[in-house]
């Protein structure tokens, strides 16, 4: 049974984590490399999820030998998500009451995601949760993304908490083994999009949940 009670500040991945946004992604994803008639493999939808847009878009660049800008590559990206987190992405089930729960206990609630602002805060906004976290840190403020614990640590920083003191959410099992690599504790929490990787999650993570219902 995950105890909470011994952590100050709980760090929550956005996407797939907190947000049923992942279809979204994959949807994105799909439909950029289909426009461009190239196959879509399971290695590039998981890579791509620990990319901020930058990122994502040289690393989709670079594979691809793509012809156009980085900048157009992104803006096609950002034009096809926003519509769906302005209207459409919704939570998880039963994150909203677990986020409240914790908030009322006392808890630090904190984001750290590969996401944009410019998408998150509306949908967030939209779907009443956005005023319960205390902070956002996202990976483009730091130097590597999610496979490395740099975006975990400035988040733990930012609300003011040791390492030992935080315990991470993540549903990617490359960002579980980052966050583990800084030495966080790490909850696993399903998502379809990362099913595949369930039982490596689940042996990678401390704990791991199926949905929050378990943990109010």
């Amino acid at each position: 049974m995950l105890d909470l009670s011994s952590y100050r500040c709980i760090i929550f991945d956005l996407d797939g984590t907190i947000l049923d946004s992942t279809e979204v992604w994959a949807k994105v994803d799909m439909d950029f490399l289909g426009r461009r008639g190239i196959p879509v493999t399971e290695e590039y939808m998981q890579e791509i999820k620990t990319h901020t847009f930058e990122s994502g878009s040289v690393y989709t660049k670079e594979k691809y030998g793509l012809e156009e800008s980085t900048e157009a590559i992104m803006k096609e990206w950002y034009d096809a998500a926003l519509d769906a987190y302005t209207d459409k992405v919704v939570l998880k089930p039963y994150a909203k009451e677990f986020i409240e729960k914790m908030r009322m206990s006392g808890k630090k609630i904190v984001s750290a995601t590969s996401s944009d602002k410019a998408l998150f805060e509306p949908c967030l906004k939209r779907n009443g949760i956005y005023d319960l976290f205390d902070s956002f840190t996202q990976t483009s403020e730091v130097e590597r993304g999610k496979k490395y614990p740099d975006v975990y640590i400035k988040a733990a920083q930012r609300a003011g908490c040791r390492i030992d003191e935080c315990v991470v959410f993540e549903d990617v099992l490359s960002a579980a083994k980052g966050a583990g690599s800084g030495g966080f504790r790490v909850v696993a929490v399903y998502d379809e999009a990362s099913s595949g990787d369930w039982d490596e999650l689940c042996r990678v993570a401390d704990f791991h949940i199926n949905t929050y219902k378990e943990l109010i």
